[in-house]
Order: C-alpha cells, then structure tokens, then sequence
C-alpha cells in the first residue's frame, strides 16, 4: 500500500525533516505545478530549514553602532542606559571579569553579552571580533547567512520569481498571504517586497491584524527604522497582546538603548501569559545588561520556579554565586547541568574553577584535562589561562610560564595573559619584557591591570610623566581602583615638589 505523497511531506514537515518534504512537494509540483497544497508545504519546509528567532537580540554591527542616532541622552544616569551600568551594584571590577562597555561577563554567552555599545570608533575597531569575518552591519551578515544556505539548499531554478508575483492579488488569501510573506522575509531575504506585501495585507484586513502589524514591525527592525517599527508593534500590541509582539517590541527598545521600556514591555506582558519563560528571562538579562546583578538573579530564580532545567537561567546563577565567593553552591549549579546532559568544554573549565577554589584539587586537575579535550579554537586560549591562574595559586611559576604561552599560540590577543606573562617577567628583572608585553596587553583589550601595572614599573623606575598617564588611563577603565587612586597621588605629590 503507498502512502499518499501530501500525507508523506506533511510527516517529513511535523518531524522537522525539511530537505525530504522539499523533495517531495518538488515531485508532486512536478506532476501538478498548481497543487497548492504542495506549493505551500513546500514553502514551510524552505522557511523551516532557514528560519531564525527574530525575537532574540542579537549583537549590533559596526555601523549600527557608530552611526546610531536615536540616542537619548549624551550622559544617562546610572542604571538608565546600557552604555552607562550601575557601577555600586553586585561585584566590582577588581573581583568579576568586565565586557568592553564595562558590563560584568554573564554566566551565558548569547548575543549582545560580552561586547558593549562602544562609543568612539577606537573603541569599536578594537572590539574582539572572535577570529570570524564578521559583518559591518547586523542586517548585512543575515544576508549573507540566509542566502548562502538557500543557494545550498535550493534546487537549481527559482522556485517562486517574487519580482513578477502581484503582491495585492495575494494579499485577499490570508494563508497563502503569510506563507508567501515568510517565503520573502525568510528565503529570499527580499525585506522591502516583504514589507510591501505586509502592506497591502495590512490594508486587506481593514488595519485590524495584529499579526500583520507586526510584519510590518520586524520589516522595519530589519530595515533599521526602530522608531516606525515600535509604532507598528505598540498598535499590534493593542490589538492583541501576544508573546511574540511583546518579544519584538522589547527588542526595538534595548536597540533604542531604553531599558526602563524594555523592562515594562515585559512586564506588561507577564501580566497577560504569568508563565512565559522567554518574557521572565528577558526581564533578567535587561538587569544584568545595565549592572543590577541583584536584580538578575532574583529574577533567574523567578524563572526556574517555572522551568527547573533553564539552563541559562541556571548559568548565570552559577557564575554569580561564583563571583560571589560561594563556589561550593556554583559548583551544585554546574554539576546539575552535567546531569542534565550539558556537556562542553565551558561547563568543565567552570566547574574546574569551582572545585579548585573549593579546595577539590584533584578534581579541578581533572575536569581541565577533560577539558582541554573538548577545547576548539575559539575556548582553548581561555583553557590554558585558567590553568596557569591556578598554577600561580600554587606557586608553580614555571608552570604558569608555559601556560601563559600557550594562552599566547591559541589567541595572540590575550590582554589578560599578556598581563600576567609581563608580571612574570618582571619579578624576574626582564623589565623591557616586561614593558613590552604590558603595551601589548593595553593595545590587546581594555582592561585596566597593564595600565597600572605598566605605571606602577615606571614609577619605580623614575618616568613619572609615563607613570601619571598610564595611571589616568588605568582610572578611566576602573574608576574605583583604590592601589590607582594612591599611586596617582604620590605621583602628583612628587611632580609638583619638582
């Protein structure tokens, strides 16, 4: 008995095996090209195998960045703006790694979390790219990846020719209408034909869809015009609150720089789905985003109340009871997602830290060795680093040494490493090793150790005009250094008594 091949590609669609049921609805197009039924399989399983979370904020290009003109204000509050986080909430610099912006690390890496929003192009040029190609602008690096996995996964031909479809006549059949709309927005990346067609669907249904309304939002997102986007989405959110207008809208604020927005957007709609994870998560990394650590956590535990097993939500509690000075209970936390079937190389460097501050040493040794195993080479460097933190702990320096140059042949711009190998050469008296590898560690990120470091050496040595700028400098990355502070005292003592 054959199984009916419309029944077969509707199976292969349910159980998200995308290239089978485009197989199929080909072959059945190919015996009837108007079977719409197969037409619109089709589509879906094209848009399936290519869709993305347009609702996930997602890091900003270099252009967006620089050329953004939607600001608010020039010198926010404390807390109001990512650009400017709390700086009197959680652990401070001296305790917990910082991002560029000056945002403390998050126990998860997701987009937009371990960069900020630079605001002088130095700051931006020098900002870790992470050893890819990575895209001017956020718009043009999803062109390239959406249209370079259609080309392979398409077959030879143009299924749908958009340029020569009458957008209005589809507009009148609402079915067709959205499959054709994520077919465009989607496939063939055509935004401006996408946001036409959301137009005259829009207009077809009197201006009273909410899902079309918010088409035309994520157009505009896309296009970059977040102040016609959050018009879109407010409208679309009256006439019907959902989950993903309320996701989009959110996201319209944080790229609008507006975190008080974003966190009553949430809000607002927790209010009409209580449960919804992705709303409960988002209120979270809006608090972490603007430095209320606080906040965050007391809101990751709002999200395991509804989702024992959120793994980012389990992560970032982790790395903040670390930061804390509570490895025992981040170490629970880590081993919980080894339960859970996590298994990485991030995980067990973590959970290697927490059992070496814990005083489980000869479990820390062996979880960096399982590590290393799982190492690739975007984390192998911080491996290594990790390693040779611990073997100064114990006063292995020879150790360290060689782990700090393998830090170095993993990832060649390591300020952190480049810090430590310079303290290592200069308590061995290498001082112009030591000044070289401190200049490299400052060009290598912004970090405030070398620029104290390299001041502290010059003092020593008598450059006091050298020492008084790399101390400014150290200040500017962390203005509450107290050693800065009292260096840039003596030094300006002893500049005036010259």
């Amino acid at each position: 008995m054959q199984v009916d091949p419309l029944f077969m590609a509707q199976s292969m669609l349910r159980r998200r095996k995308f290239e089978e049921a485009q197989e199929i609805c080909t072959q059945i197009l190919e015996e009837d090209p108007y079977d719409k039924a197969a037409w619109f399989l089709k589509i879906r399983a094209m848009v399936g195998a290519l869709d993305t979370d347009e609702a996930e904020v997602e890091d900003e290009g270099l252009a967006e960045l620089l050329m953004d003109d939607v600001a608010t204000a020039q010198v926010p509050r404390p807390g109001t703006s990512f650009k400017r986080p709390l700086t009197n909430q959680g652990a401070s610099q001296g305790i917990r790694p910082m991002t560029k912006g000056g945002r403390p690390v998050t126990g998860f890496a997701r987009p937009g979390t371990q960069a900020a929003r630079p605001t002088t192009m130095d700051a931006a040029v020098r900002t870790a790219r992470g050893r890819t190609a990575r895209p001017v602008t956020t718009a043009s690096g999803r062109s390239v990846r959406i249209g370079t996995a259609s080309m392979v996964s398409s077959n030879p031909g143009i299924f749908i020719d958009v340029p020569k479809l009458d957008l209005r006549k589809y507009s009148n059949r609402p079915a067709l209408a959205k499959a054709l709309f994520t077919y465009i927005f989607n496939v063939t990346n055509d935004v401006r034909k996408a946001m036409e067609l959301a137009g005259y669907a829009t207009q077809a249904n009197d201006y009273k869809d909410w899902w079309w309304k918010a088409m035309l939002g994520l157009c505009y997102m896309r296009l970059g015009l977040l102040r016609e986007a959050e018009r879109q989405l407010l409208s679309a959110q009256k006439e019907q609150p959902t989950i993903l207008t309320a996701l989009l809208l959110a996201k319209v604020y944080v790229r609008l720089d507006q975190p008080g927005n974003a966190l009553q957007t949430y809000r607002t709609a927790l209010d009409h789905f209580p449960s919804e994870i992705s709303l409960a998560t988002g209120i979270a990394r809006v608090h972490e985003a603007v430095g209320d650590l606080q906040a965050a956590a007391d809101q990751y535990r709002k999200v395991l109340d509804y989702d024992s097993t959120n793994v980012e939500a389990i992560a970032s509690l982790a790395a903040e009871h670390f930061y804390s000075d509570q490895p025992e209970i981040a170490m629970l936390l880590y081993r919980r997602l080894l339960q859970m079937g996590v298994m990485n190389c991030e995980l067990l460097n973590n959970l290697g830290l927490c059992c070496f501050h814990a005083q489980q040493y000869d479990m820390a040794l062996g979880l960096f060795e399982r590590a290393l195993t799982l190492a690739d080479d975007n984390n192998m460097a911080d491996v290594w680093y990790n390693i040779s933190t611990i073997a100064m702990s114990l006063g292995d320096i020879g150790l360290a040494y060689q782990c700090l140059k393998l830090t170095l042949t993993c990832d060649t711009k390591h300020a952190e490493a480049f810090n430590n190998l310079a303290v290592i050469e200069h308590r061995k008296d290498n001082i112009d090793q030591a000044r070289s590898h401190y200049q490299s560690a400052i060009q290598a990120g912004q970090i405030y150790e070398p620029h104290y470091n390299l001041a502290l050496l010059c003092y020593n040595k008598g450059d006091l005009q050298k020492a008084h700028s790399e101390v400014e400098a150290a200040l500017e990355c962390f203005p509450e250094h107290f050693d800065s502070k009292v260096l840039l005292q003596k030094l300006r003592s002893s500049l005036v008594s010259l």
